[in-house]
């Protein structure tokens, strides 16, 4: 074993053995937040094509709740706000920006606390350089990219909440 392999070896070692101490638990381990939270959370039905969107991802991330084990309710709204980017000389948008918005609220069915709660935000952009075929396309292609990165937020937060691991 090389000198530079076993420095690395000595690091990773190291770094094992810190991670606990600073806290650190895995999501999925028993006893997680995400174990704790797979398969339990109802969320809120879906009132447009955005919404749409992003509670299928969350289904996807948390796991689609059984009508026996919905132990939490997850409430989210989003809201989206689409921007002209790049604007020609001649007046012609051929980029646009979306600004994504979604409010959530995890609460207990058995307590009815709120248990995590907050907003989360982010943008993409598309272009509207091509036919109207395409920039169409472009659009629908960049709102399911912003439902999945909101999507991904909550759910990072809600496994990083305290409390919530058993």
């Amino acid at each position: 074993m090389s000198l530079f392999d076993r420095r690395n070896l000595l690091l990773s070692l190291a770094a094992l053995t810190v991670a606990p101490a600073c806290g650190f638990q895995p999501v999925y381990a028993p006893g997680g937040a995400g174990s704790e939270l797979y398969g339990k959370v109802a969320v809120s039905a879906p009132d447009s094509v955005e919404s749409y969107l992003l509670v299928q991802n969350l289904e996807q991330s948390l796991g689609r709740s059984v009508s026996s084990a919905k132990d939490y309710s997850l409430n989210v709204q989003v809201s989206t706000v689409t921007r002209g980017a790049a604007i020609t000389t001649s007046n012609e948008t051929n980029r646009y920006s979306i600004d994504g918005r979604a409010s959530y609220t995890l609460r207990s069915n058995e307590t009815g606390q709120i248990l995590v709660s907050g907003t989360v935000a982010d943008f993409v952009g598309y272009s509207a350089a091509g036919s109207t075929v395409s920039t169409l396309a472009d659009e629908r292609d960049a709102k399911e990219r912003l439902m999945v990165i909101l999507s991904d937020q909550i759910v990072t937060r809600l496994y990083s909440a305290p409390g919530l691991a058993s």
